[in-house]
């Protein structure tokens, strides 16, 4: 077994051990990718505020993200085919966060459904749903969400159309995956894989095959999928979505200060500053260079996480002092998932929550609660002076 000591270490494991068409998928952003970059990329631009000789007994990384207490003010991020990185990676990565205490959020793209979910954990989880059209198919996606005792919805705002993603299109990955000669070949050679995969019934996405209409079996999938997202969605229509489910609501996927203000006027409980993980608009600000931006305009009067590019606890630790009151890990637990399953996404939120408090520690904190811009040394042009 070899020895994991940074995040690094399990996407190198993850890359090893899962088919190309389901690595990419996780690996990838749109057009250039240049915003996918720039999420990690940028974190180095901020450096941290060594503090000596003071007290560093005692020290906690627990919180509270839209009043439920966690481990650590970091949220297992909703991400699409998890199933795919490895058999049940739904139903793994969800025991995984809730033994460590950390929320997970299960995508409605996901393979393992909200039922299956549900049936596998004790505690409540989080459950995002997209913008979609069709009404009836909303109304009974909240009602299985409420009876699956979720105790949030997220819904994400930055997908009315899709990015493109070259290495996705190359690779056949649609929904539902094309398989092709060549992918069929790299899959054969992932025997662990392979092995596990066959061993499950869940292979296809559960929360949408025998649930939307007209979708009765894998091979129908597609031309719903082209269909159901709204394209005139306004903030209205998002008022109506969080009407619908009638609990605590978090919108993902905002990178302006007025589409901030525009979801505190819809009622929501919290925002995540977000560009899908480089996979939407390339071209966009990085998460944490557009998150300052944010804390100052609504920050006061929601809560305001950070979702995109989080590889490490330091950049956990640069996000909050930045004033992020939460963030959210997608790749960073795959790779881990995709490693060595359940116990590598345990692996991750291990080595995420020690860097995070070594850093605190020698940052001079020992509540993570009172993290501030005066951890940081801050470029003075780190937001960028745009016209």
């Amino acid at each position: 077994m070899p020895v994991i000591t940074c995040i690094d270490d399990l996407k190198r494991l993850h890359r090893r051990r899962t088919p190309k068409m389901f690595y990419d998928y996780a690996e990838s952003g749109s057009y250039t990718e240049q915003t996918f970059r720039e999420n990690t990329t940028d974190f180095a631009k901020l450096r941290l505020r060594q503090k000596v000789a003071v007290d560093m007994s005692g020290r906690t990384t627990e919180s509270t993200m839209i009043g439920e207490k966690v481990a650590m003010p970091v949220a297992l991020a909703p991400v699409g085919l998890t199933g795919m990185q490895a058999a049940d990676g739904e139903i793994k990565a969800a025991r995984a966060a809730e033994k460590f205490g950390v929320p997970f959020t299960l995508s409605t793209m996901s393979i393992c459904s909200i039922e299956d979910v549900a049936a596998h954990t004790t505690k409540p989880f989080w459950f995002q749903v997209y913008t979609l059209k069709d009404d009836d198919f909303m109304r009974r996606l909240f009602e299985r969400a409420r009876a699956a005792n979720c105790s949030a919805i997220v819904i994400t705002v930055d997908l009315q159309i899709l990015g493109q993603r070259h290495k996705d299109l190359k690779n056949g990955l649609s929904a539902p995956p094309k398989l092709t000669l060549k992918s069929i070949a790299n899959m054969a050679t992932k025997v662990p894989w392979g092995l596990e995969m066959l061993q499950t019934k869940r292979r296809f996405f559960g929360n949408i095959v025998g649930h939307a209409k007209g979708v009765t079996d894998p091979s129908s999938l597609s031309s719903w999928t082209a269909e159901a997202f709204d394209m005139t969605l306004d903030w209205k229509r998002i008022a109506k979505f969080k009407e619908m489910w009638g609990g605590k609501v978090i919108l993902k996927g905002v990178m302006d200060a007025e589409d901030a203000r525009n979801a505190l006027s819809v009622g929501a409980d919290a925002i995540i500053v977000s560009n899908h993980g480089g996979r939407q608009l390339d071209g966009a600000l990085s998460s944490i260079r557009a998150l300052p931006g944010i804390v100052d305009a609504v920050g006061d009067q929601v809560e305001v996480w950070m979702d995109s590019g989080i590889r490490s606890g330091q950049d956990v630790l640069k996000a909050l002092a930045m004033g992020a009151r939460g963030t959210m890990i997608g790749r960073s637990y795959v790779y881990g998932l995709g490693a060595m399953g359940e116990a590598g996404v345990t692996k991750a939120l291990e080595v995420i929550r020690k860097e995070l408090d070594t850093t605190m520690a020698l940052c001079g904190e020992r509540d993570i609660k009172n993290l501030g811009r005066h951890n940081l040394l801050i470029p003075k042009d780190f937001t960028g002076d745009w016209q």
